[in-house]
Protein backbone atom coordinates (compact mmCIF):
# COMPACT_ATOMS: atom_id res chain seq x y z
CA UNK A 1 0.00 0.00 0.00
CA UNK A 2 1.36 3.41 -1.06
CA UNK A 3 1.62 5.51 1.98
CA UNK A 4 1.93 9.63 1.26
CA UNK A 5 3.51 11.38 4.15
CA UNK A 6 2.87 15.28 3.86
CA UNK A 7 5.99 17.21 5.43
CA UNK A 8 5.65 20.47 6.34
CA UNK A 9 7.57 23.55 8.61
CA UNK A 10 5.34 24.39 11.32
CA UNK A 11 5.19 27.97 12.82
CA UNK A 12 7.68 27.68 15.65
CA UNK A 13 9.78 26.81 13.00
CA UNK A 14 9.62 23.03 13.73
CA UNK A 15 8.44 20.00 11.53
CA UNK A 16 5.75 17.62 11.67
CA UNK A 17 4.46 15.56 8.65
CA UNK A 18 1.40 12.97 8.66
CA UNK A 19 -0.02 10.08 6.40
CA UNK A 20 -2.84 11.65 4.20
CA UNK A 21 -4.46 7.99 3.96
CA UNK A 22 -6.42 6.47 6.40
CA UNK A 23 -4.24 3.61 8.05
CA UNK A 24 -6.34 1.23 9.79
CA UNK A 25 -5.62 0.91 13.73
CA UNK A 26 -3.62 4.39 14.05
CA UNK A 27 -2.90 7.48 13.07
CA UNK A 28 0.68 8.23 11.54
CA UNK A 29 2.35 11.19 12.50
CA UNK A 30 5.53 12.29 13.43
CA UNK A 31 7.55 15.80 14.70
CA UNK A 32 11.53 17.26 15.02
CA UNK A 33 14.13 19.38 14.87
CA UNK A 34 14.46 19.08 11.44
CA UNK A 35 11.93 17.26 8.41
CA UNK A 36 14.42 14.14 8.41
CA UNK A 37 13.78 13.62 12.04
CA UNK A 38 9.78 14.02 11.27
CA UNK A 39 9.81 11.64 9.01
CA UNK A 40 12.29 9.04 10.90
CA UNK A 41 9.69 9.59 14.37
CA UNK A 42 6.96 8.68 11.88
CA UNK A 43 8.54 5.60 10.46
CA UNK A 44 9.38 4.39 13.89
CA UNK A 45 6.37 4.88 15.08
CA UNK A 46 4.71 2.87 12.37
CA UNK A 47 7.00 0.02 13.21
CA UNK A 48 6.41 0.17 17.21
CA UNK A 49 2.66 0.33 15.99
CA UNK A 50 3.12 -2.57 14.07
CA UNK A 51 4.83 -4.57 16.25
CA UNK A 52 2.29 -3.52 19.34
CA UNK A 53 -1.17 -4.24 17.31
CA UNK A 54 -0.19 -7.90 16.42
CA UNK A 55 0.45 -8.63 19.80
CA UNK A 56 -3.59 -7.82 19.99
CA UNK A 57 -4.15 -9.63 16.57
CA UNK A 58 -4.41 -6.89 14.64
CA UNK A 59 -2.29 -5.98 11.56
CA UNK A 60 -0.88 -2.81 9.66
CA UNK A 61 -0.50 -3.16 6.43
CA UNK A 62 2.94 -2.83 4.99
CA UNK A 63 3.69 0.35 3.44
CA UNK A 64 5.61 1.90 0.65
CA UNK A 65 6.29 5.42 1.93
CA UNK A 66 5.88 8.05 -0.81
CA UNK A 67 7.34 11.83 0.93
CA UNK A 68 5.66 14.98 -0.12
CA UNK A 69 7.57 18.49 1.03
CA UNK A 70 6.45 21.99 1.34
CA UNK A 71 9.49 23.82 0.31
CA UNK A 72 11.04 24.89 3.91
CA UNK A 73 11.32 21.32 4.61
CA UNK A 74 12.53 20.24 1.09
CA UNK A 75 15.24 22.60 1.55
CA UNK A 76 16.28 21.64 5.25
CA UNK A 77 16.08 18.09 4.25
CA UNK A 78 18.15 18.63 1.21
CA UNK A 79 20.66 20.93 2.62
CA UNK A 80 23.09 20.80 0.74
CA UNK A 81 21.49 22.20 -2.47
CA UNK A 82 22.27 26.20 -3.16
CA UNK A 83 18.91 27.43 -3.01
CA UNK A 84 20.11 30.55 -4.99
CA UNK A 85 21.08 28.54 -7.96
CA UNK A 86 18.02 26.47 -8.43
CA UNK A 87 16.04 29.26 -7.76
CA UNK A 88 17.79 30.27 -11.35
CA UNK A 89 17.70 27.26 -12.70
CA UNK A 90 14.03 28.17 -12.47
CA UNK A 91 13.85 31.61 -13.03
CA UNK A 92 12.89 32.57 -9.74
CA UNK A 93 14.17 35.67 -8.21
CA UNK A 94 17.17 34.28 -5.47
CA UNK A 95 15.72 36.68 -2.70
CA UNK A 96 11.83 35.60 -3.33
CA UNK A 97 13.26 32.07 -3.10
CA UNK A 98 14.79 32.60 0.01
CA UNK A 99 11.37 34.12 1.54
CA UNK A 100 10.06 30.87 0.42
CA UNK A 101 12.36 28.48 2.14
CA UNK A 102 12.06 30.89 5.16
CA UNK A 103 8.89 30.46 5.53
CA UNK A 104 8.10 34.37 4.92
CA UNK A 105 6.22 33.72 1.49
CA UNK A 106 4.29 31.40 0.06
CA UNK A 107 4.69 30.56 -3.07
CA UNK A 108 2.02 29.95 -5.53
CA UNK A 109 1.13 27.17 -7.74
CA UNK A 110 3.20 27.97 -10.84
CA UNK A 111 6.72 28.66 -8.91
CA UNK A 112 6.12 25.17 -7.31
CA UNK A 113 5.66 23.77 -10.83
CA UNK A 114 9.07 25.61 -11.84
CA UNK A 115 10.55 24.70 -8.97
CA UNK A 116 9.59 21.05 -9.29
CA UNK A 117 10.95 21.00 -13.39
CA UNK A 118 14.03 22.42 -12.21
CA UNK A 119 14.58 19.49 -9.26
CA UNK A 120 13.64 17.02 -11.65
CA UNK A 121 15.78 18.11 -14.58
CA UNK A 122 19.20 18.14 -11.96
CA UNK A 123 18.30 14.85 -10.81
CA UNK A 124 18.33 13.46 -14.38
CA UNK A 125 22.10 15.33 -14.35
CA UNK A 126 23.39 13.47 -11.51
CA UNK A 127 22.42 10.16 -12.73
CA UNK A 128 23.88 10.97 -15.68
CA UNK A 129 26.54 11.81 -13.90
CA UNK A 130 30.12 9.75 -13.66
CA UNK A 131 33.26 10.22 -12.19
Amino acid sequence: MIANIIVEQTKDGFFSCFVKEDIPHVGLFGYGDTSEEAIRSLIEFYEQSKIELAAEGKHLPELDFVVHYDMPSFFNRFNFLNQSKIAERAGINPSLMRKYTSGVANAGRKQYEKLYDAVQSLAKEMLAAAF
